[in-house]
């Protein structure tokens, strides 16, 4: 059925739905099957996505037709449709009258990713009017909040070098606190990889006072302070809180130090939510495991990678994974810097529309995914600042030297960008990122062509 009539309005202005401020506006790519007229499959998509079915029905009244989602751009040529969706569609807390992802994405990304006359259907940007930002949390805590536990400026306080204890799977009790200790010899920050948890091999309460000390430890013998990343990501909202509440307990005075990993794709938004809401005083970190199940740029369905960061900030995460924009190992490319833009500035223009943020905290880029100190150099000049969080696993624990050396590597790739010197010439003053060369031997010859003779290195 043709519900064009109803879940469409052609004339409707973007710029006055904006200044009105009474909807969340969607920007979809979509293609209908074959014999499905555009706008009919857009606004069957509105009316599944709000108020309609395929079918008119005997409940439905003016009041109804006040809250429709209703069409009101298309391009058949380029694929592109928008909607419109009226703030009071959206479900709301009873608790605290509080706004919800979750809501957001039951409508914009529900029934209509399954609808048999489209044929493919992706959201590529969205619009939060004032009114709807100010009912969700954002973040708690940020990244300056990181910045003045290391002792810097809280105002681009810079690059802050992290690892992933590896390899993936984890290790056992010592030699976990072990390898944390000799990284945070030369790095900031150490997170756990997202199957590491409670496993049977590596208890949380058999590993978590030996990382806390490896981590006194490590401030003691350098003299900075340290960062931990737990992961507390459960299926059950009580066995989340209780490993959250575990390590508070178990780092004691120290325990700003600690931040609670999420994997906030595969738990969902209540995973993130809860988190941001039980612990506030935590540093929440989102990570996106699996995401590319529906975000890959392969996909046809689902929603992008921008969109799931902009998401991520509106739930309250202090920091997300966003991949390396091409300079790393997962999917990706230079562009992708817009993920950061929006999440970390207080205004920022997506792929289709401007988002004013008012003042909402920022969501820290994490950068990780095949990183070194040799592949830092052009990601720092791409994205155009280094205000990030790194966690480079193989870049740390693969240096020739140590992990400390590793974690200082990419202190010094930082360093060297932000003095705009030449990497070759920079390597013969710093040893560690001099050495890196040598311990990641392929990217060394593709980035910096002829570097053997250069630094001397004959082997």
């Amino acid at each position: 059925m043709d519900q064009s009539n109803r879940y469409s309005d052609l004339s409707l202005k973007e710029e006055d739905l904006i200044k009105n401020g009474g909807h969340i506006l969607v920007a979809y790519t979509m293609t209908p099957v074959a014999g499905v007229g555009y706008l009919e499959a857009a606004a069957h998509i509105a009316a599944e996505s709000s108020t309609g079915t395929n079918v008119e029905v005997s409940t439905t009244d003016e009041f109804t037709k006040g809250v429709d989602a209703l069409v009101y751009f298309i391009d058949e040529a380029k694929g592109i449709m928008k909607v419109a969706y009226p703030n009071d569609l959206f479900d709301r807390n009873v608790t605290d009258g509080r706004a919800m992802i979750v809501s957001f994405l039951t409508l914009a990304i529900g029934n209509n990713q399954g609808m048999g006359d489209v044929e493919s259907l992706q959201m590529q940007d969205f619009y939060v009017p004032p009114r709807m930002l100010q009912l969700f949390d954002g973040p708690a805590k940020d990244i300056s909040d990181l910045w003045r536990i290391l002792g810097r400026p809280i105002k681009d306080g810079g690059y802050i070098s992290g690892t992933i204890i590896k390899p993936k799977l984890g290790l056992r009790p010592e030699p976990f606190a072990k390898a944390a200790y000799q990284f945070w010899l030369g790095g900031d920050f150490i997170k756990n990889d997202e199957p590491q948890g409670n496993q049977v091999f590596c208890p949380i309460k058999k590993v978590l006072p030996l990382v806390y000390d490896a981590m006194k430890r490590a401030q003691d013998e350098t003299g900075q302070a340290k960062l931990f990343s737990m992961n507390i990501t459960a299926d059950d909202h009580y066995e989340m809180c209780a490993r959250a509440d575990f390590a508070l307990e178990t780092f004691g005075p120290d325990a700003d130090k600690v931040a609670f990993l999420v994997d906030g794709y595969v738990g969902g938004p209540g995973m993130i939510t809860t988190a941001r809401r039980q612990y506030a005083g935590q540093y929440l970190h989102y990570h996106r495991a699996g995401h590319g199940a529906v975000t890959s740029p392969s996909s046809k369905r689902g929603y992008t990678a921008f969109v799931l960061a902009k998401m991520s900030r509106l739930q309250g995460a202090s920091g997300i994974h966003v991949g390396t924009m091409g300079f790393g190992k997962m999917e990706g490319g230079k562009d992708d810097r817009i993920i950061a833009y929006m999440i970390e500035r207080d205004s920022c223009q997506g792929p289709f529309y401007h988002q004013e943020w008012y003042g909402m905290k920022p969501t820290t880029p994490i950068i990780s995914g095949g990183m070194n100190a040799l592949r830092l150099p052009g990601f720092f000049q791409n994205l155009g600042h280094g205000n990030v969080i790194n966690t480079a696993g193989g870049g740390s624990y693969g240096h020739i030297d140590s992990p400390a050396a590793g974690a200082i590597s990419l202190r010094q790739a930082y360093e060297c960008w932000k003095a705009g010197a030449d990497p070759i010439q920079w390597a013969k003053e710093h040893k560690e990122f001099a050495r890196a060369f040598e311990s990641f031997p392929k990217d060394a010859d593709k980035l910096f062509p002829g570097w053997r003779e250069k630094l001397g290195v004959h082997k």
